[in-house]
């Protein structure tokens, strides 16, 4: 079982840098690939809610809503692989460093089919190798292929691979924040 508290302060340690990187670095380049109403799935202590705004989020971890709450940021608690949410009510979804701590990620990947819009537009982040293995909670690692093969599995087709920050394989293997992403279109 995962502890909540623990993993909440972890998030809150994140460094100055590693915000900036995020606000100023990352979140532009996948922000390209939204439009409409996003979902952030996951969204932790809301980073991309405030990067975004017009954005929602949802977390398993009823520490990180209450913090978003505080922020003002618009979040809510929900259960494992329950949207609290019906049928095509976004245009876009963030799962953002999400889908490796899923043992079976096929109820959620569903539950987010269910609730974008068709050509809606889903992101995916996974970590690189060393991010990967840093972590003891995660429990899939993604390559291209794999991440391709099981999002492509509930109705989505890919649009494009992004490496960040760069790709080159010597990140990859050493930067723990290396990550692959995924940019996938509702059929």
């Amino acid at each position: 079982m995962t502890d909540y508290n623990e993993y909440f302060r972890y998030l809150t340690k994140r460094s100055t840098r590693g915000l900036y990187y995020r606000r100023y670095w990352l979140y532009p380049r996948l922000n390209r690939w939204l439009r409409g109403r996003v979902l952030d799935i996951g969204c932790g202590i809301g980073d991309f809610l405030s990067f975004r705004p017009g954005t929602v989020g949802v977390d398993v971890n009823p520490g990180t809503v209450a913090f978003c709450k505080e922020q003002g940021l618009p979040a809510q608690t929900m259960e494992p692989d329950q949207l609290p949410f019906g049928e095509r009510e976004f245009e876009g979804v963030m799962l953002d460093n999400v889908l490796e701590h899923i043992e079976n990620p096929r109820p959620l990947l569903n539950e987010i089919s269910r609730v974008v819009v068709p050509g809606g537009r889903l992101i995916v982040g996974v970590p690189g190798r060393r991010g990967y293995a840093s972590d003891a909670d995660h429990k899939v690692f993604y390559d291209r292929h794999h991440l391709e093969a099981v999002v492509e599995a509930s109705d989505f087709s890919l649009i494009r691979i992004i490496h960040m920050p760069i790709r080159m394989e010597w990140l990859d293997a050493r930067v723990r924040q290396y990550c692959l992403y995924g940019v996938f279109e509702r059929n």
